[in-house]
């Protein structure tokens, strides 16, 4: 059986979003998380490039699971107000393509691995601005456990999830960038599980941090995933091979490890795309 909510962010595949949806459909993938759209970031399409992406989403049978897109990914030290207009405005965004969800980050911060408690509430204090403006606008955000932000570890997760969770609040989980984050995946996902509400597809190497196929590293995919079906999990899984470098790739990391993988495209896509069924089979009743 192939799950029917497979996902992923098909600017791995190229920047050209015909080409983008020409693989999903060979694929036979009905959904992407919009992120790089024919060279820009998805945040700042005006309403005209939106409206011609939603028609040629639908030419090609294609919907939005999320916007993935990158609030939530500055310092805490900056300015929120024109950060938190971009929000908006991807809020806006998420309505013209008809996603209910957008996914979104907790923040970096300039003093090291330990947040103080000043920060903590900084963080809070934020996220609960935005969740109310999604709670008004019927869009429901998704925390990323992202390396480096507030919420990289499964405790500072759990933290935020029994803060602020609800219906306009949930957790997305990425097995990689916990790896990535020196966390035990099952742990992670055996304390956040009840508030999982979308998961990304990517694993990692203990030993140095390096994007595998999903099965190959260290990530436990098959483990959460599992666990996630047998409990009636029915959200999507999206796909983000980061098995090559793509373009917009050098504005999503801090570092430039993936700049230096083999270019990415169909090949590496389609590799995900098979790891990741494979395990679906042996998973999915």
């Amino acid at each position: 059986m192939i799950y029917n909510k497979i996902s992923g962010f098909s600017d791995e595949i190229s920047e050209n979003t015909d080409i983008q949806f020409e693989v999903l459909n060979k694929l036979n993938i009905g959904y992407f998380e919009p992120r790089g759209i024919d060279g820009k970031n998805i945040s700042t399409l005006t309403d005209e490039e939106v409206t011609a992406l939603k028609e040629k989403m639908d030419r090609h049978g294609i919907k939005a699971s999320s916007i993935g897109s990158p609030i939530g990914k500055m310092k805490l030290e900056e300015d929120f107000e024109p950060h938190f207009e971009k929000f908006v405005r991807v809020v806006r965004i998420a309505q013209m393509l008809g996603a209910k969800y957008i996914r979104m980050f907790s923040f970096y911060h300039e003093s090291g691995e330990v947040w103080t408690d000043e920060e903590r509430e900084a963080v809070m204090s934020r996220l609960r601005r935005m969740i109310a403006y999604a709670k008004e606008q019927n869009v429901v955000l998704l925390h990323e456990n992202e390396k480096d932000i507030y919420g990289d570890t499964a405790d500072r997760c759990l933290d935020l999830m029994k803060e602020l969770s609800c219906e306009h609040f949930k957790a997305v989980f990425d097995p990689a960038n916990f790896v990535q984050s020196n966390q035990d995946t099952r742990y992670a996902y055996d304390i956040l599980k009840d508030y999982i509400a979308y998961v990304h597809i990517k694993d990692a190497m203990k030993a140095d941090g390096r994007v595998v196929p999903a099965g190959a590293g260290d990530g436990n995919v098959e483990y959460v995933l599992g666990n996630l079906f047998e409990k009636g999990y029915d959200g999507f899984v999206s796909l983000e091979p980061h098995l090559g470098s793509f373009e917009g790739l050098a504005d999503l990391e801090l570092d430039d490890k993936m700049e230096k993988l083999p270019k990415g495209g169909e090949g590496t896509f389609t590799l995900a795309h098979r790891a990741l069924c494979e395990i679906l089979e042996r998973v999915v009743k």
